[in-house]
């Protein structure tokens, strides 16, 4: 991988290693004073908690795809995880959003568990879903791709272990590309120690030249994993990307409904090359988006979580970045572009 254009700060660490220091959200980003802006409550066919949403402009409008987990949420536990689906909402905003009456996508079969964590991106006027599947066997990464939000076509589906996938708004020298993560638990010594990859494809079929593209000793504030966030946008001086950032501390204790939840999740920002995606040319050395207010770190399923899976750039400079918080509601967080940019590129 060509990492030539910007300097690295190279921190090796052991994902054992404690983490309990304050993050902080960086200035350039507001939370919208509606936040949430999805929660359980808005779903008609009552889910316990909301998230994990990708979010597109798709024909005239906002489109979100979001996740649905149920349970009881006064007692604090979930059903069985297969009992996770994919919400659908329409919006004329971004803001105030239409739910539909029923779930929209999911694949069933004898082995697979549940559909989960949607990513949208609209290549060439049609809308393509990534999307994560527990099997029998393994966690595979698909893609799908719809006209209307009620039949989908499935493309590919990947070998375990792979998720967390985005794909590129555009070709990119003829190619088609997708940021991925794979999770080698056994090539890393038993632990999570988990980075972001890239590889093209020639018809969203098969995959391969694939790459390492960030690799967890390159954040300063992740000790755990990475994961591609939201679909890359495209601006003058380079796509701008979203990733998670992952920080476990053994010393935490119960932070949520699930007992024992140790990590915190972050979000992060990098700037790749127009016509090289494969070459990082920036990175902000600290958070974009960090869990800080009530609805990220407080009451949740995991609490400190914060988890983007949407980004949309207007006309007049401002990104929409959507984000799961506390893996319980659906948030919306803005930034100008230009600062977005600024942050990656200051050295």
């Amino acid at each position: 991988m060509e990492r030539k254009g910007w300097k690295y700060c190279i921190l090796w660490r052991k994902s054992s290693m404690s983490m309990s220091g304050i993050l902080k959200s960086s200035p350039i980003i507001t939370r919208h004073p509606n936040n949430p802006v999805l929660t359980a409550s808005d779903v008609p066919y009552k889910p316990a908690l909301v998230f994990n949403a990708g979010v597109t402009k798709y024909e005239g409008q906002y489109v979100m795809m979001f996740r649905n987990d149920y349970g009881d949420i006064e007692n604090e536990t979930l059903l069985p995880i297969h009992t996770t689906n994919l919400g659908l909402a329409y919006s004329q905003d971004g803001i105030h959003w239409n739910v539909q009456d029923k779930p929209c996508f999911g694949m069933e079969s004898e082995e697979i568990i549940r559909t989960y964590d949607p990513r949208l991106t609209v290549i060439d006027g049609r809308c393509y879903v990534c999307f994560a599947v527990d099997t029998k066997h393994g966690v595979r990464g698909g893609v799908a791709v719809t006209d209307d939000f009620s039949s989908f076509e499935v493309l590919s589906m990947s070998a375990p272990d792979n998720r967390n996938m985005v794909l590129f708004p555009e070709r990119i020298g003829g190619k088609y590309i997708r940021l991925e993560r794979p999770f080698p638990v056994y090539g890393k010594g038993g632990k999570d120690s988990f980075d972001i990859w890239i590889s093209d494809s020639p018809d969203l079929k098969y995959w391969g030249n694939t790459e390492l593209l960030l690799g967890l000793e390159q954040v300063p504030y992740a000790n755990d994993k990475l994961g591609p966030a939201a679909p890359p946008i495209k601006t003058s001086k380079g796509w701008l990307t979203l990733f998670h950032a992952v920080d476990i501390d053994p010393s935490r204790g119960r932070n949520g409904w699930e007992p024992y939840w140790k990590k915190r999740y972050s979000a992060g920002i990098m700037l790749l090359d127009l016509d090289n995606p494969y070459k990082i040319i920036g990175m902000c050395q600290e958070p974009l988006l960090a869990p800080e207010v009530s609805y990220e770190t407080d009451g949740g399923f995991r609490n400190d979580v914060i988890f983007p899976g949407g980004m949309i750039l207007e006309d007049d400079g401002e990104v929409k970045i959507y984000y799961g918080a506390a893996d319980t509601v659906e948030c919306l967080a803005t930034a100008h572009v230009d600062d977005l940019i600024q942050l990656c590129l200051n050295k």
